[in-house]
């Protein structure tokens, strides 16, 4: 997914999956809120520029830390996904935040809890 991010703004910020990398955990449609920081730990879903595609941001799983920085993976690699098997690790500094919470477009809850 591409985003233009201010990355000295709001401590929280928002993106949209634009992607089935992340399937089943993420869908297309679904809306993130994450903290900018650094700090993550393996197993958790975090933000992350692309290391050579500027301006490309990545929803990816950290899975550990190696030399160079965060090894990152899709959960459904089966989708063509882009991540550290491709790329490899992603310098820290090209971390930009760690996913809090998902949620869902109004219109797409109501459609989930129509009529029945």
């Amino acid at each position: 997914m591409g985003w233009k991010l201010n990355v000295h703004g709001w401590p929280l910020l928002r993106v949209e999956v634009a992607e089935q990398s992340m399937l089943p955990a993420l869908r297309p449609g679904d809306w993130l809120l994450a903290r900018r920081t650094r700090r993550i730990r393996p197993g958790q879903v975090v933000l992350a520029w692309h290391p050579s595609r500027p301006g490309f941001l990545l929803v990816k799983r950290a899975v550990r830390r190696v030399e160079g920085g965060w090894w990152l993976q899709s959960d459904n690699p089966a989708a063509g996904a882009v991540d550290s098997s491709r790329f490899g690790p992603v310098p820290e500094e090209k971390i930009v935040g760690r996913v809090l919470v998902r949620y869902w477009p109004l219109r797409r809850s109501l459609s989930r809890t129509g009529p029945r």
